[in-house]
């Protein structure tokens, strides 16, 4: 059974989804940081200070009461919320990302399409003769 279970993980193909597991959940850290700490603060700073991560709804009041300063204060308070900035920060990151997969599609098929409308080689003397060959040996 191990053997089986190491001829399956093994396969190239199963090798290259966890690559690709691998390096999108990189990626994915490298764009939510790209968001939440180099997009959002000019943004926020553009609209009066305001940190998109902190933007919230206090649903229920907590053991203490409010205002809380943030969304972390809030549930320590054990304040129930609604975390619309949170959400916010996770469209751009997700539209972020749905973008440069895209880019990266789109760059895959101009390559194929690159590809397929390459001339085809032009024959050879040698393929030339060869296909006399079968011609006259198809005739008799």
């Amino acid at each position: 059974m191990f053997k089986e279970f190491r001829e399956f993980a093994m396969r190239g193909n199963v090798v290259d989804m966890a690559v690709g597991i691998i390096i999108g959940a990189a990626f994915g850290k490298i764009v939510d940081s790209l968001v939440r700490d180099v997009i959002m603060p000019p943004i926020g700073l553009l609209l009066g200070k305001v940190d998109f991560s902190n933007l919230f709804l206090v649903l229920k009041e907590g053991k203490t009461a409010g205002p809380y300063l943030s969304v972390e204060v809030a549930q320590k308070a054990g304040a129930v919320t609604f975390n619309y900035g949170a959400f916010i920060n996770t469209v751009i990151t997700f539209v972020i990302v749905a973008f440069a997969v895209f880019l990266l599609i789109r760059a895959i098929n101009n390559l194929k399409r690159k590809e397929q409308e390459k001339p085809a080689a032009p024959a050879t003397p040698e393929d030339v003769l060869l296909l006399r060959e079968i011609r006259d040996a198809l005739k008799k």
